[in-house]
């Protein structure tokens, strides 16, 4: 375990460094690593991802939330991108949606600051963390939905900020889940788990009607 400030010349980057978010962006930057996150000021490096716990639910959950956006005006998708949250904390969540209006902003180097509206993470190796320290994370900085898609556990977990605190959003008999934040953004969790994307997307173009 390293403890570092911005003027440590080290450039490697390993799990359990404790650094400051300037210092983790440096040696980021610096190294070839493909994905590291920064949370509550300790480096988690990213494991190699598989296609089926990963990949595939990945490209799922990202078609479900683009064909959202395209229909919904002043809307905003990313893939993996940094997020500057605080002093500490640098995460690179497997999806975004936000408002172009709204607290996350596009920093002058193309990064995002601030918190993103809705944040969604694939956990299998990383499920110890995206529910417990990064969830903690989310929540203090302002994340209004949190969802965890728990893919060994095959289940998916969706949280709304209510008075500063993450509640867990149940879905209804049918097993849709209905977002507080965006209108009509609804997901059929029985049909994503099942792999049944034609549902998915008709279940959203219910919702936006």
């Amino acid at each position: 375990m390293v403890i570092a400030n911005s003027s440590s010349p080290l450039t490697i980057l390993e799990n359990g460094d404790r650094l400051n978010r300037e210092e983790f962006e440096r040696r980021y930057t610096a190294s070839n690593i493909k994905k590291a996150e920064l949370i509550e000021g300790i480096v988690h490096v990213a494991s190699p991802l598989r296609f089926t716990s990963h990949g595939k639910p990945h490209s799922q959950i990202v078609g479900w939330l683009v064909t959202y956006q395209s229909m919904v005006a002043g809307l905003k998708v990313g893939i993996e991108p940094t997020v500057r949250l605080d002093d500490e904390n640098e995460p690179q969540p497997d999806a975004v949606l936000f408002r172009v209006n709204g607290n996350a902003k596009i920093d002058a180097d193309g990064y995002i600051s601030g918190a993103p509206e809705l944040i969604t993470e694939i956990a299998a190796s990383t499920v110890s963390y995206d529910l417990h320290s990064k969830k903690r994370t989310y929540e203090r900085n302002g994340v209004k939905e949190y969802i965890v898609w728990r893919t060994l556990d095959n289940q998916i977990d969706w949280f709304v900020l209510e008075n500063g605190k993450y509640k867990q959003l149940e879905p209804d008999d049918s097993g849709i889940i209905c977002s507080r934040e965006f209108a009509g953004l609804w997901l059929n969790a029985n049909a994503i788990l099942s792999n049944d994307m034609s549902t998915v997307l008709r279940t959203l173009q219910i919702g936006l009607a």
